[in-house]
């Protein structure tokens, strides 16, 4: 297949991109800077949509940055860079004379709401009680496509375990240090894949046809805490990880509502994921860590 990845040369597209490739498909980036096998997105919006058999779109700036100050101007960011590109992906989509047969977007999580207790699969309801759940009602909207010419596969990623970015590469040193350890409290759940397994649910729902709609991008392992995710990673580093994060600290670094990503969680079952068929590489988190931090 000839497949289009928007936001491709970030530490998800960079994953997909060489497993399609190893799949034998072609892939071509949209991406700001021109280069070989790549368009920019202002070529998409004037040029249209260049032939191909499926689009992905991974564009979006990193909402966890410690870097940027949670204010107006990066909530602006972090919105605008989801929307657009998805809305200029979908519109160029519609408008093609042969549009393509799938068109894959990934979300996230944060659509559920944070809880002790409660237990979600793809159906159930969310996505309307703070910013980062409307966010990505918004961003879902922003995909969706006239009429059904084209399949739509939406995925709800978690927290994404890989080596060289995602989650991890911020939690390193000091766990390795020795200074690792839980968030707040430890008891929210921590909905986590590994990357090569979000690259092989995007592959999956790319070349099966009968996949459509939402699919969350969790590992079957749902009832893992921040605190067992912890106590994983110290021990698959070899080193104690039991000096907890104080809440007060996440929420000066990251501030209040970005804070609540950290820490608090939610469980979540890729019930959809596993009965479109999809095997999972890492189900489990020790094994997902050992290869990491390998």
């Amino acid at each position: 297949m000839r497949v289009l990845v928007g936001g491709g040369t970030g530490f998800i597209g960079t994953a997909l991109t060489q497993l399609l490739k190893a799949r034998g498909h072609e892939v071509t980036l949209i991406s700001r800077k021109p280069g070989p096998d790549r368009i920019t997105w202002d070529e998409l919006t004037t040029s249209g949509l260049p032939r191909c058999d499926a689009a992905v779109n991974l564009a979006g700036e990193n909402i966890l940055n410690p870097l940027r100050r949670w204010n107006a101007a990066f909530q602006k960011e972090v919105l605008s860079s989801r929307l657009e590109t998805t809305q200029m992906l979908a519109g160029a989509i519609a408008k093609a004379p042969q549009p393509p047969q799938a068109w894959v977007l990934v979300t996230g999580v944060a659509y559920y709401q944070p809880s002790l207790t409660a237990e979600y699969d793809e159906d159930s309801p969310g996505g309307d009680f703070d910013f980062f759940s409307n966010l990505v009602t918004k961003w879902e909207a922003a995909a969706r496509l006239p009429g059904d010419s084209t399949r739509q596969v939406v995925v709800r990623s978690g927290v994404v375990l890989g080596r060289g970015g995602g989650a991890i590469g911020h939690m390193l040193l000091p766990f390795r240090l020795g200074l690792g350890g839980p968030i707040g409290s430890g008891h929210q759940f921590f909905p986590w894949i590994h990357i090569r397994d979000l690259a092989g649910i995007l592959a999956h729902a790319l070349e099966t046809s009968h996949v459509q709609g939402i699919l969350n991008g969790v590992a079957p392992a749902s009832s893992t805490t921040n605190a067992e995710f912890a106590r994983a990673l110290g021990a698959a580093l070899g080193r104690p990880a039991f000096i907890p994060l104080p809440s007060a600290v996440v929420q000066a670094v990251f501030g209040q509502e970005r804070a609540v990503m950290l820490l608090e969680g939610q469980k979540v079952i890729p019930r959809r994921t596993l009965a479109a068929g999809y095997q999972y590489s890492f189900p489990e988190l020790g094994a997902a860590l050992k290869e990491v931090i390998a």
